[in-house]
């Protein structure tokens, strides 16, 4: 097998410096079916017919909208659009590596979300969008928390704040990563017709793939849901009235 886990085809382009070419090309083409499958759904809504996959959607986007409300309060409903956004882009993004694309030979495949620059840059934007609605509500007092419930706990709760987009962006790449290591651990036993006595451990792996595509994909779904839910959690720390 001559695929590398953690290498990528590379871009050098000016100003920018090196791009990883996989990474960016896979986003492109989830973006253009993500397109593509919103606008075919919105289009189902031209007739009464109410169809499964509106009534699946729906019942997505009304979880989330009770998520983000019951979280952050009244206030929250505005913001549930990008939670949604965040959601299911992250979640399509997550669910590329159950496809065997790279193994097709084309230039792009895997999960964008395994590169930890995908999932910093989501974490970062998420993080100074907070940071944006926190100063235009409270101004410079938005702050204020990181003195209490003493002054001299400010380095803590300073070090506390910044790890949060370092958490969430290292929660997901590892996470997702992870489920394309084991992939790759059992299609190397498979290809490596490994042999333990009289038990051939490579035709017994031969159907572990299955179960752990399956299991990439609950993993996919789940991870897409808490980094979405540790984002309203911390919309609403940095967005909390005072009491």
């Amino acid at each position: 097998m001559h695929e590398k886990i953690g290498e990528h085809s590379l871009w050098h382009v000016p100003v920018l410096g090196t791009l990883h070419a996989d990474t960016i090309l896979t986003t492109w083409v989830a973006m253009l079916i993500a397109i593509a499958f919103f606008w075919w759904l919105g289009s189902s809504y031209k007739t009464n017919r109410v169809r499964k996959t509106q009534a699946t959607f729906e019942g997505i986007i009304q979880f989330l909208s009770d998520l983000a409300v019951g979280t952050i309060g009244p206030k929250g409903e505005q913001f549930v659009p990008i939670f949604v956004g965040i959601f299911l882009f992250i979640w399509i993004l997550n669910e590329f590596g159950v496809l065997f694309i790279k193994a097709l030979g084309l230039p792009f495949g895997g999960s964008p979300t395994a590169d930890l620059n995908t999932t910093a840059a989501f974490a970062l934007c998420v993080f100074f969008g907070i940071q944006f609605l926190a100063i235009r509500k409270s101004g410079i007092k938005a702050y204020a928390h990181l003195f209490k419930p003493y002054a001299w706990l400010f380095p803590i709760n300073l070090i506390e704040e910044i790890a949060r987009p370092v958490v969430l962006a290292m929660r997901l790449a590892f996470n997702i990563l992870a489920g394309e290591l084991l992939l790759f651990v059992i299609a190397t036993i498979i290809v490596s017709n490994v042999v333990v006595g009289p038990v051939n451990i490579s035709v017994i792996s031969a159907v572990a793939p299955i179960g752990i595509e399956f299991f990439n994909f609950l993993i996919g779904t789940i991870q897409a849901f808490v980094f979405t839910l540790l984002s309203i959690v911390y919309l609403s720390l940095a967005t909390a009235d005072e009491h």
